[in-house]
């Protein structure tokens, strides 16, 4: 039992390139008293699959073309299938089972406590009555401000990384489930962490996610 309540608290996370949620993140998780999930879940996804964790990281929150991923595959030959393998249709399989694997953590996630940055979470969990579903973004200008203040990127590099992880961010949703990440129906919570420090972001957070432990209920029943 938590502190707020009859459940653990889980949160996931959404956050935009700048947004700052590796900031976050971890700060609210040490709140709560619950694990930080970012890095576990690949670490627990390919020893349960029985795979390297940098196959693991091919796949999580890279929704590329068919033919880059089919190129990624082929060059990590052994690292999935213990063979270059094959075909297209291979490849999704891969890929299919091994987001099997990272919903199955998640979902025993939601038992046991945790804030858990990206990977559809709020997609995967979202049938979890206590889970705080929060996403992270602000206009890009300043956003590629806080990443330079925090990461100590120049201008080219801040501007070039946010372009690149906006698209993979946005896009991991719709590759991977078919709906659009930035829809405001999926979260409780949208913040915008330009506007506001990030520990008050924490805050918002923490304070949010004790109510939802304590009073899951409160979430009104789907529409027709």
């Amino acid at each position: 039992m938590s502190a707020g309540g009859p459940h653990r608290p889980v949160v996931t996370l959404a956050s935009l390139f700048g947004a700052g949620g590796s900031y976050v993140g971890p700060r609210v998780a040490e709140r709560l008293g619950v694990p930080f999930l970012d890095r576990a879940i690949p670490e627990a996804v390919a020893k349960e699959a029985g795979i390297s964790e940098e196959a693991v990281a091919d796949v999580d929150e890279q929704p590329r073309t068919l033919m880059e991923r089919l190129v990624a595959a082929l060059g990590r030959t052994s690292t999935v299938s213990g063979g270059a393998g094959g075909s297209v249709e291979r490849l999704d399989m891969q890929e299919r089972q091994l987001r099997a694997h990272m919903e199955k953590f998640l979902a025993r996630a939601s038992v046991s406590g945790g804030v858990a940055v990206g990977r559809g979470g709020m997609v995967v969990l979202r049938d979890v009555p206590w889970a705080l579903h929060v996403h992270l973004g602000g206009p890009r200008e300043a956003r590629v401000q806080q990443r330079m203040r925090l990461a100590g990127f120049d201008r080219e590099t801040a501007d070039r990384l946010l372009k690149i992880s906006d698209r993979t961010r946005i896009g991991y949703v719709r590759h991977a489930y078919g709906i659009d990440g930035e829809d405001p129906g999926l979260y409780h919570l949208m913040i915008d962490s330009t506007a506001l420090d990030l520990d008050a972001c924490v805050d918002l957070i923490v304070t949010a996610s004790r109510a939802r432990a304590r009073h899951p209920d409160l979430t009104p029943p789907p529409e027709e």
